[in-house]
């Protein structure tokens, strides 16, 4: 189903603190001065509507909330959510996250990730364009040091199953154990709108948390970014 268009943010609001073009950043980028303090930098891959970055930067106000949305609308959405509530401990980046996370972010500069419900691009031409590929996942445990953890949920099966696969396939990973959930007594108890809908409907979630292994001695780079003429 496609997503609706994003509501258009409150005019008066100013957004300049937390919107962030993806070419404005340099390259590589260190996301440290993204943020007033410093502190650990946890990054959403597609944050759609922003309730991720809303409420995960509300209840754990010691760690950095980055999210990256390829939707300029949603970004805006993203954005506008966070300077409603004055929020000094999330970011959002307008602009494709797998080209941040595989070109842009250096080794280990982040605290964790989280992937949620991305797009499973049914149709085998389009396949390719899975933001969770063994490629992407081997600059996942690139940009996380160990003991960081990366968060994948999805409603597709054969998705997950891939997916899980690819991350056991990089050797960067340990084995997947899998994320449990209360249940919700009010629409904040879901990490984003689409596990909102999706648990509304009593349809099946796969949730698997991967914790980075240590890296081996003496390896100063695993897999080198991309060029950006790739």
């Amino acid at each position: 189903m496609p997503r609706r268009p994003p509501r258009k943010p409150n005019p008066t609001l100013d957004l300049s603190r937390h919107l962030i073009p993806l070419g404005s950043l340099p390259v590589p980028c260190d996301p440290r001065p993204l943020f007033a303090r410093d502190a650990p930098i946890e990054l959403e891959v597609g944050s759609g509507k922003g309730l991720f970055l809303a409420t995960a930067s509300a209840r754990e106000p010691g760690r950095n909330f980055l999210g990256a949305e390829i939707a300029t609308g949603y970004a805006r959405m993203c954005a506008a959510k966070l300077a409603a509530a004055e929020t000094t401990n999330a970011r959002i980046i307008a602009g494709d996250a797998t080209f941040l996370v595989r070109s842009m972010l250096p080794d280990a500069c982040l605290g964790g990730m989280h992937v949620y419900f991305p797009d499973p691009w049914w149709k085998a031409r389009h396949r390719k364009r899975r933001v969770l590929s063994e490629l992407f996942l081997r600059h996942a445990g690139r940009v996380l040091p160990a003991g960081a953890t990366l968060h994948v949920w999805t409603d597709v099966e054969e998705y997950f199953r891939e997916s899980m696969a690819f991350a056991q396939a990089t050797g960067l990973f340990a084995d997947p154990r899998e994320e449990q959930v209360s249940a919700a007594e009010h629409d904040l108890d879901y990490r984003t709108h689409f596990e909102r809908r999706t648990r509304l409907a009593n349809e099946p979630v796969w949730r698997a948390a991967l914790d980075r292994t240590e890296r081996p001695a003496g390896c100063e780079r695993l897999v080198p970014p991309e060029s950006l003429s790739s």
